[in-house]
């Protein structure tokens, strides 16, 4: 399978122009835009997707990720719009909500549910009929009433951390990816059961697509290293709190990181469930660039560990590991909430990381990888 890099992250802004910043990524050569559903902070993610499609000629769109606050149909219907607009270019991740359920003073769906849920919606884009509450409804017409919307159903990906979790999506998804950050032994863990569950309910694994979620920021040199940790803090604190879901941090989870994501949980939960937490402007910052996370609640050493910062060929050398380990779909997380609105991070891993990535015959950097992890 050919590996695709998608941009994920803080929905682009302005969102009026992601018409415009779709265009440059994919002249800067990423396969996909992912967006997130987080109701009352980020923009409709159908809306967004829809208009980044139609800019656009190869670009994938879609989330990353959807939560389930829509009914089935409702979310099933969106995604399959979204496919028809964009031809068939259109991958639709869930995940249990978090952040989203947050703001709306939820919980995350329990998993037996959240099962339930995506069993549904992947019947409503088959065009099945299915039964929900002893009532039973359909999208098969939807095609056929409006014939631009005819293309095979968009692939459903689920955003997975835990084994329940895993073990669910191997079963009932078409892909899983884990958010579990860039290590390669937890990441190599994950793989294996996803490859065990497969086998063991007889399905073949090659129809299960592996993908993982990392954080990436490119620097130049220990000068630049500072700003490239803080335009992915975020995105490691949302990430990395997944590991602590129900309150305490998995079996996993190393001791040294038991702490951060403590601290990444606790920290959130402030910043989700207050109606104005996170607006705090950037001091000299321009519209949107806020302070939205807790700087203090990840130390440095915690970001160079779960995501990935350093020299473009750095970046591409620890990339290719996660390939190596039969990743097939990398969500690079390029920026948090309120900070590099230019895309600049995005920007240059395009045009820097992922050429080293896809040159035919371009030697792995593992001995800059093994130099810059020591540093």
């Amino acid at each position: 399978m050919t590996p695709e890099f998608w941009r994920m992250g803080a929905t682009p802004v302005p969102v009026t122009e992601i018409d415009r910043i779709a265009r440059a990524m994919e002249a800067d050569g990423w396969d996909g835009l992912a967006v997130g559903e987080a109701h009352g902070l980020l923009p409709d993610p159908y809306v967004a997707l829809a208009l980044a499609a139609t800019a656009t000629t190869t670009l994938g769109v879609g989330t990353a990720v959807a939560v389930p606050l829509r009914h089935p149909m409702l979310a099933a219907d969106a995604m399959a719009t979204v496919q028809g607009v964009s031809s068939g270019r259109a991958s639709f991740s869930l995940a249990r909500g978090d952040g989203a359920m947050k703001v709306l003073q939820r919980k995350p769906m329990p998993v037996a549910q959240f099962e339930a849920y995506v069993r549904q919606v992947q019947g409503f884009l088959r065009g099945d009929d299915v039964e929900m509450d002893g009532a039973v409804a359909s999208m098969g017409r939807l095609g056929t009433i409006d014939p631009s919307l005819d293309f095979p159903k968009p692939s459903v990906n689920v955003a997975a951390t835990g084994p329940r979790m895993i073990t669910m999506a191997a079963r009932y998804a078409d892909g899983v990816s884990f958010a579990v950050g860039a290590g390669i032994e937890r990441l190599a863990q994950c793989r294996d059961l996803v490859l065990g569950t497969c086998r063991a309910d007889g399905r073949d694994p090659e129809e299960v697509m592996l993908g993982a979620y990392v954080q990436v920021a490119v620097c130049d040199g220990e000068a630049d290293r500072a700003r490239a940790r803080d335009v992915i803090r975020g995105l490691v604190m949302t990430h990395s709190r997944f590991s602590g879901f129900e309150g305490t941090a998995l079996p996993e989870v190393s001791g040294d990181d038991h702490r951060p994501i403590q601290r990444s949980l606790d920290a959130m939960e402030g910043v989700l469930r207050s109606s104005a937490g996170g607006t705090a402007r950037t001091s000299g910052g321009a519209p949107g660039e806020l302070e939205f996370y807790p700087r203090e609640a990840v130390d440095d050493a915690f970001i160079d560990r779960f995501g990935i910062v350093g020299s473009a060929e750095y970046c591409a050398g620890r990339l290719q590991e996660i390939l190596d380990a039969g990743i097939a779909r990398v969500y690079i997380g390029t920026r948090g909430v309120g900070i590099d609105l230019e895309e600049r991070n995005t920007r240059r891993i395009g045009r820097e990381v992922l050429p080293l990535l896809r040159r035919n015959g371009a030697a792995r950097p593992t001995r800059i990888a093994s130099a810059e992890v020591r540093r």
